[in-house]
């Protein structure tokens, strides 16, 4: 139990997770920043025509999982100054921003292990490996936490 009020509790709530949200960014920017070189390697253009596809849903879910990551940064500082309700509301919105940005992360970091796996590898072990990294992010970022969440 704790001696918190609704107040204390939303802004304690808002900390935590802009909090998060600065542990999962630097991740996300690293990978776009990786993939919006690699067309203008040489290499690139010998690359085939569904790896070409891969890497433009690698780029625009990382693309997309940035700007959901830092729109709650925005949102409150927009809003920085609102009362109970809205902030509440902020924090409700921010939550669900982060968990979609969480997961084209994972999309991104899937595609890109795909990418890479395929070019040293062949289609199999890229399959392979990438379908290894959905089931681990799955688990670990979605399936965990949701089993927890029911038991609890």
């Amino acid at each position: 139990m704790t001696d918190e009020d609704p107040k204390e509790r939303v802004d304690r709530e808002l900390i935590e997770l802009l909090n998060e949200i600065r542990v999962a960014l630097p991740g996300v920017q690293v990978l776009f920043a990786f993939l919006l070189i690699l067309p203008f390697q040489q290499s690139f253009s010998q690359v085939s025509a569904e790896d070409k596809a891969v890497y433009a849903l690698a780029l625009l879910a990382s693309a997309l999982a940035a700007a959901l990551l830092i729109a709650p940064s925005m949102y409150h500082r927009l809003n920085f100054r609102g009362g109970g309700e809205r902030k509440e509301q902020m924090l409700f919105d921010s939550n669900k921003l982060v968990i979609v940005g969480t997961i084209l992360t994972g999309l991104g970091v899937a595609c890109a292990v795909y990418l890479v796996v395929d070019v040293v590898y062949g289609g199999t072990a890229a399959i392979v490996a990438t379908m290894a990294v959905l089931i681990v992010y799955g688990a670990v970022w979605l399936g965990l936490p949701l089993v927890r969440k029911r038991w609890a």
